[in-house]
């Protein structure tokens, strides 16, 4: 129990000794061994590698979740640029092929200016050949058996879709024989006033064909025109009244026939609309393929009627002035010319809107006006120039309202 004392270096005082391990208390040592266990047990755990975790299904899936959506957005950001890259090359492609300089807008430009020449050259050949050669019912019948020959001919050589497009049954006929037949004589009238006014009087009396598309609207279809649309008709007949009035060649025949023109066209424009309807697979070029074979049954008989016992001798008279090579030259080119500028017409309708195609059709008929005066030498009053203009711009107008109240 006693300490045994324990002199320091230099006996400089009494220090306790340190008592041995093995004479520790019992608790020490228990207390001891107890925190060396458990710091071995912990250098254990910090030593030995993590195990791993036994997971679920549902662990499984929210632990791929960071996975899947770092893909989708992965995925996400290759298909922007793929659609970036795609647009952008659709994007050069129609800077290449679109606007007015390019591939497309060149090629429409290009159908226009073959429609308006074709025009041209068909209004001016066509009267110098009725001063020769004053038998309209039989030159609207070689317009009309020269375009069906034509048709003919590109069908057999395999170009189906510029002529007939298919064969059609007995139902469809039934639809397209009705504005076929008002083609016809529509065609007829105008020749009739082509024959015996100016050209540029003729022209200016058709601008009036939209109000009687109105009447014939509403009367077969029962189509109602807006109010605006129909105000727009005041100038086309105002300008009508003024240029006919003062038109130096004006004859109630050739007024009259052009009057009838517009009727028959207004009737065909309407019944259009329901062949369009009912028959299917149907381009506009094929629609005029087989208008004009049908106009060819409806025209020659009546040309018999009215003119076959004069034909013949205007004929020779016409070939001892004109000379036979070229009086024959004239009638096919007067009647390829008419086909021509009709499927060129029919063409630009399909390439721009209804707007443009309209107003194309204006500018047409200036161009073909003035083109006249100056070929044949015409002479137009003031009143006839103003009334002109203001029936070709009420016309514009009618076009452009019109469109604006459908898109409504």
């Amino acid at each position: 129990m006693f300490m045994a004392a324990r002199v320091t270096p230099g006996g400089a005082g009494v220090c306790p000794a340190r008592p041995s391990f093995s004479k520790r208390p019992a608790a020490y040592l228990a207390r001891t061994s107890r925190a060396g266990a458990k710091t071995n047990a912990t250098r254990h755990l910090l030593a030995a590698p993590a195990p791993a975790p036994c997971l679920s299904t549902a662990n499984v899936a929210v632990a791929r979740a960071p996975a899947a959506r770092v893909a989708e957005r992965h995925a996400s950001v290759v298909a922007r640029c793929a659609g970036a890259a795609a647009s952008g090359g659709a994007s050069e492609e129609k800077k290449e092929d679109g606007g007015m300089f390019g591939k497309e807008g060149l090629t429409t430009l290009g159908f226009i200016l073959f429609w308006y020449a074709l025009n041209i050259g068909f209004n001016i050949n066509n009267k110098a050949l009725f001063n020769q050669f004053p038998f309209p019912w039989t030159v609207s019948t070689v317009h009309v058996i020269v375009g069906s020959i034509y048709c003919a001919v590109l069908y057999a050589l395999g170009f189906k879709d510029a002529s007939f497009g298919r064969p059609i049954d007995k139902k469809e006929f039934g639809y397209l024989v009705k504005p076929a037949t008002m083609h016809a004589l529509g065609h007829i009238a105008a020749n009739l006033s082509f024959a015996a006014v100016a050209i540029s009087l003729t022209h200016t009396v058709k601008t009036l064909e939209p109000a009687f598309n109105v009447v014939m609207s509403k009367l077969i279809l029962g189509t109602v025109t807006p109010l605006p649309v129909v105000a727009t008709l005041a100038p086309i007949i105002i300008g009508v009244a003024l240029a006919s009035a003062a038109e130096v060649s004006f004859n109630w025949l050739g007024f009259i026939t052009a009057m009838l023109s517009n009727l028959t066209f207004s009737f065909r424009a309407v019944w259009v609309k329901e062949c369009q309807a009912n028959v299917k697979n149907f381009t506009a070029t094929n629609n005029y393929a087989y208008t004009s074979v049908i106009s060819m049954f409806i025209c020659a008989p009546l040309a018999l009627i009215f003119e076959g016992g004069s034909v013949v001798e205007g004929a020779k008279t016409a070939i001892a002035s004109m000379g036979a090579t070229t009086f024959w030259f004239q009638l096919f080119l007067v009647g390829i010319f008419y086909h021509l500028y009709n499927q060129f017409a029919y063409q630009t309708l399909n390439r721009v809107s209804p707007v443009a195609h309209g107003v194309c059709n204006v500018v047409k008929r200036i161009v073909v006006i003035f083109s006249s005066v100056i070929f044949f030498g015409n002479v137009m009053t003031q009143k006839t120039i103003i009334g002109t203009c203001i029936a070709i711009a009420g016309t514009y107008l009618y076009t452009t309202m019109n469109q604006k109240y459908k898109a409504k």
